[in-house]
């Protein structure tokens, strides 16, 4: 019996020292394989996030049904160098003015309160509590010299959200139409709806375009000649502003409120 016995067991150590290597190997590739895939992955899913969310910060804000425009300035524009240097180019020097009063009031007393009761209603929002000095966070630019670049006006008056960069008003203001602005209005977009004064002889065309406001007026001067002003509402900015400010003023409420509190 002795002899089978020592015969067995080396054929059976033998046996495992040949089967030994391949499952050693075949034990680590298991375990290493998982941890080199993992290692490989990580950047690739790294650079997948990293792109995603570059795609997400640089994805366009929500865009506008367009409505009126100058110098191809309009609802979906937004304010920076770029835009400035092109209005710089054709309209020549800016004045600009942060933090700015804003009336939304045109023509006569009451014009807006008669024919534009939303618009007047934003005015009264803008100048809350009456009888104050209420500055805005916008950026005004004014332009004086136009008439230099040889373009038709006396004045213009641009003014942006200082939020979003967004036009919130557009003023334009000149003496003749010997470049036929209002017959160019017209043929763009379409017959106007006219309000004629019962004051002074004057009147307004206006066109209401995916709740913007455009109006131009003619205004009689001292010697009854008109003068004619073009503004552009552009009512989504105007009451994403007035809501925005609320938020603001509400926030330091609380925060005043709160540092009473914690004061004692």
């Amino acid at each position: 019996m002795m002899p089978l016995i020592k015969a067995q067991i080396p054929q059976a150590c033998q046996g495992y020292r040949k089967n030994k290597p391949r499952d050693v190997w075949a034990i680590a590739a298991s375990a290493v394989l998982p941890a080199i895939l993992f290692i490989v992955l990580i950047p690739i899913l790294i650079s997948c996030s990293d792109s995603q969310q570059q795609e997400a910060a640089s994805a366009p804000a929500e865009v506008m049904p367009e409505s009126f425009t100058f110098f191809d300035l309009g609802i979906n524009s937004r304010l920076d160098k770029k835009t400035r240097d092109e209005l710089g180019n054709k309209l020549g020097r800016d004045a600009i003015e942060q933090r700015s009063i804003m009336d939304l009031k045109m023509n006569y007393k009451g014009f807006l309160q008669t024919h534009f009761p939303e618009l007047n209603a934003l005015n009264l929002d803008l100048n809350f509590p009456p009888g104050e000095r209420v500055e805005h966070n916008t950026v005004k630019l004014m332009y004086r010299y136009a008439q230099k670049k040889n373009v038709p006006f006396d004045y213009v008056e641009l003014v942006f959200s200082n939020y979003t960069q967004a036009p919130l008003l557009f003023k334009i203001n000149f003496r003749q139409d010997d470049a036929g602005i209002v017959d160019t209005l017209k043929s763009k977009y379409g017959q106007p709806r006219v309000i004629a004064w019962e004051q002074e002889n004057g009147q307004s065309d206006y066109w209401i375009k995916n709740s913007d406001v455009l109006i131009v007026s003619q205004v009689p001067d001292q010697f009854g000649n008109p003068k004619y002003q073009i503004v552009i509402y552009f009512v989504k900015h105007l009451k994403q502003l007035i809501a925005t400010e609320q938020k603001e003023r509400q926030e330091k409420t609380r925060q005043r409120t709160q540092s009473g509190k914690t004061a004692f």
